[in-house]
C-alpha cells in the first residue's frame, strides 16, 4: 500500500472519532438569572424602594435627648394633659408627669390602673411633646414595646404640625413614626395624615410590618423627612417599610409637610383602635413602653 493511501485511511479514522465524540457530548445548560425582590410589593399606594440617593448626606445631629439622668428634661419635653378621650374614645387620663420617668438610661412611659376599671378616668398615663419642632430631616427613635400581657395598649411615637395647636387636624399634617395595638402581638405601624388622607375619612396611607420581638427589644424606628419624600424604615435606613412621594399637584390638603412639626411620646388605653379588642384590665397594668434615645438629623448645607 503506498504512503499515500496510508495517510488517507488514517485521515479518515481520525475524523470517524471526533464526529463520534461530538455525537456523544452533552449540550452545555443554559443558566437563567432572577431577580428576587428582597421586600414584597406592599399594597395601594405604598412603595418599598431602594432609596439610596435619598438616605445618604452629611447628617449632623440638629436636636436629642439621649435620657442619661434621672428625670424628664423639662427644657425639651412638656406634658399633655387631660381625660377627654383626644378624639379616638380613649380612657386614660394624661398626669403631668406622674407617669413619666428617666433611669438607667432609659425613659420609662408606664400606663396605670387606678380605678375600678373599663371607664375614662380609670387609667393614667403620659403624653410628651418636644418644645423643639423641626421641618424636614432623619428623626430616629430607639423603643422597646410593653410587655405582651394583654390587650388595649395604644403606644405611639409620632409628629404633628405647630397648625394643630390652632385646632387644625388633619391639616396640620400628622406622621406616625411608630404605633402598636398590643392586640395585634409582634406588629408595628407607620402611617400619615392629612385632610386628604386621614382614618377618619378612611383614606389614611399606612404600612404594618411584622417584628417579631417589638416587645423583647429596641428597635429603631425612623423617618426620613425631605422636601418631597417621606421615607419611614426600621433599625436601618436602607430597611425602608413605606415611601410617600409628594403629589404633582400638591396642595396643603395632600402635602402639609412643609411646615414645622412637633415630636410626641405617648400610650393610650383603650380608644377606637387600641381598645379595639377590649382592655384586660387584669392582666396588662402597670404597662410600660422604654425608649433609649429620641435623636433628629439634618443635612449640613
Amino acid at each position: 500500500m503506498s504512503m499515500t493511501r496510508i495517510q488517507h485511511w488514517a485521515w479518515l479514522g481520525i475524523l470517524a472519532i471526533c464526529l463520534l465524540g461530538c455525537a456523544e457530548e452533552k449540550p452545555a445548560l443554559k443558566t437563567v438569572s432572577k431577580s428576587i425582590p428582597s421586600n414584597p410589593k406592599p399594597p395601594k399606594t405604598q412603595e418599598t424602594a431602594p432609596l439610596i440617593g435619598e438616605i445618604e448626606g452629611n447628617w449632623q445631629l440638629a436636636w436629642a435627648d439621649e435620657f442619661d439622668g434621672n428625670s424628664v428634661d423639662l427644657n425639651k419635653w412638656s406634658f399633655e394633659t387631660g381625660q377627654h378621650g383626644w378624639g379616638n374614645n380613649e380612657w386614660q387620663n394624661y398626669t403631668n408627669g406622674e407617669n413619666s420617668f428617666v433611669s438607667d438610661g432609659t425613659l420609662k412611659i408606664v400606663a396605670k390602673k387606678i380605678g375600678p376599671g373599663q371607664k375614662v378616668g380609670d387609667y393614667t398615663s403620659s403624653r410628651m411633646n418636644s418644645r423643639q419642632s423641626f421641618t424636614y430631616g432623619k428623626i430616629e427613635i430607639s423603643a422597646k414595646m410593653p410587655d405582651h400581657k394583654g390587650n388595649g395598649l395604644w403606644p405611639a411615637i409620632w409628629m404633628l404640625g405647630d397648625s394643630v395647636r390652632g385646632g387644625k387636624w388633619p391639616d396640620c399634617g400628622e406622621l406616625d413614626i411608630l404605633e402598636y395595638v398590643s392586640f395585634n402581638e409582634n406588629t408595628v405601624h407607620c402611617a400619615i395624615h392629612t385632610k386628604a388622607n386621614n382614618h377618619k375619612d378612611k383614606t389614611q396611607l399606612d404600612f404594618h410590618q411584622k417584628l417579631e420581638t417589638a416587645e423583647e427589644r429596641f428597635h429603631v424606628y425612623g423617618l426620613i423627612w425631605n422636601v418631597d419624600k417621606l421615607i419611614f424604615y426600621t433599625d436601618n435606613p436602607t430597611n425602608v417599610k413605606m415611601t410617600f412621594d409628594r403629589p404633582k399637584d400638591f396642595t396643603a390638603e395632600n402635602w402639609p409637610f412643609d411646615k414645622p412639626e412637633f415630636l410626641l411620646l405617648n400610650m393610650a388605653v383603650g380608644g377606637g383602635w387600641g381598645g379595639k379588642e377590649g382592655v384586660e384590665d387584669e392582666k396588662i397594668f402597670p404597662a410600660t413602653m422604654e425608649i433609649d434615645y429620641v435623636r433628629v438629623f439634618q443635612k449640613s448645607k
